[in-house]
Formats: C-alpha cells, sequence, structure tokens
C-alpha cells in the first residue's frame, strides 16, 4: 500500500466514527448555531489535539492500560457527569437565546477545550481507538514517523470534512428558523446529551458487572 493510499483509506475509516451520532454530533449543532460555523474548526482542534495525546499514549506502551475494564468504566462515568452538566448548561441558556450571532458570542478557547471534553467523555470513542485506531497505527509504523502523520492528517481530515457538513447544513437553515424553532433546536440537542449521559452510565455498570 503506497502513503497516498493509506492517506486515502485512513480518510474513508475516520467516516466509520465521524458519522456514528454521538455526544460531539449534538454538540456540533448546538455550538454551530450560537456561533456560526466557526465553531466546527475550534471543536475539530479540540478532538484532534485529544487524539494525538491517544495515539502518543498507545505508541508509548498503555494500550493495554486503555483497554482495562476500571479505566473504561472510569471514563464512561466521567463522560457521563460531563455531559450531563453540558445540557444542564444548554438548558439554562434557552431562555435567553437569540438568532443574532453577534449576542451569542464566545471565547474560542472554551470552544476548542469543550470539543475535547465532548470526545473524551464518550467511551465508544475510545473503543474506537483501541480496535480500528489502533490497527491503523499498527499499520502506520512500518512507514516510520511520517506513515502515522499521514494516518492522523487522513483521519482527522475525515472528522473535519463530515462535521463542516453538518455545520453548513445548520448555518444553511439558519435563515429559515425563529427564535421559537432554534430553542427548541437547542434543547433537543441538550437532550441528547443527557440521553447520552444515561447510556454512558449504563454502559459503565455492564463494565463493571463483567
Amino acid at each position: 500500500m503506497t502513503l497516498f493510499n493509506f492517506f486515502i483509506s485512513s480518510y474513508i475509516v475516520a467516516f466509520s466514527g465521524a458519522i456514528m451520532p454521538g455526544p460531539l454530533l449534538s454538540y456540533t449543532i448546538s455550538k454551530t448555531t450560537t456561533m456560526g460555523f466557526k465553531a466546527t474548526p475550534l471543536l475539530i482542534l479540540g478532538h484532534a489535539i485529544l487524539e494525538i495525546i491517544f495515539i502518543a499514549l498507545i505508541l508509548l506502551g498503555f494500550k493495554s492500560y486503555l483497554q482495562n475494564n476500571i479505566f473504561i468504566t472510569t471514563v464512561s462515568f466521567s463522560g457521563a457527569l460531563v455531559l450531563a452538566y453540558m445540557s444542564i448548561q444548554m438548558f439554562l441558556s434557552i431562555p435567553k437565546l437569540t438568532l443574532n450571532l453577534s449576542a451569542n458570542q464566545q471565547k474560542s478557547k472554551n470552544t476548542i477545550l469543550a470539543g475535547a471534553l465532548v470526545s473524551i467523555s464518550n467511551p465508544y470513542w475510545i473503543i474506537w481507538w483501541v480496535t480500528i485506531g489502533l490497527g491503523y497505527i499498527l499499520i502506520s509504523q512500518q512507514y516510520g514517523f511520517v506513515g502515522i502523520c499521514i494516518f492522523f492528517i487522513g483521519h482527522i481530515l475525515g472528522d473535519l470534512t463530515w462535521y463542516s457538513f453538518i455545520s453548513y447544513l445548520v448555518t444553511g437553515g439558519k435563515k429559515y428558523f425563529t427564535d421559537k424553532v432554534y430553542k427548541y433546536l437547542i434543547g433537543v440537542c441538550a437532550a441528547l446529551l443527557i440521553i447520552f449521559s444515561g447510556i454512558f452510565i449504563y454502559y459503565g455498570f455492564s463494565r463493571v458487572i463483567q
């Protein structure tokens, strides 16, 4: 396999994780409606920073710890709390929301941090990395450091492509939104985060009793 083919493969396989409905998708929709399209690259930047750290841990030999039930259970419960907190904050913000983006500007650094927190809150994200992601890392190592970089660039571009597409749909449709519809959408996104929080708690308990 050439490096170019490996890059294309990494880009395509990234969609296997990105297109699945999850906390990052819900949060991206919410942030896009409050910040505009610029929220997406900031969230993906936070997501990418976290993935770089995760790849580094795998390469440093922490694979067995990352696959450990105790670690995944801890992430599940902690993630559930993070998502519940974010959901509550979204619900509390609804009365003040407006379609006027200038009234909803938020700090970029908070959005980048949110991208990382929402990502790590999802235990399925970790499972993807210690299964599919790990396989790609092992393959990329035959090309050395360049191979790992090619894999990561292809992977993160796949994520960015999908979430940018979602953001484009949201921002493109905002001209048809009323404030009422807008608040309803944020409420739905917040409710989804609560649902994911419950799913992660259930998943954490299922790991404990294994």
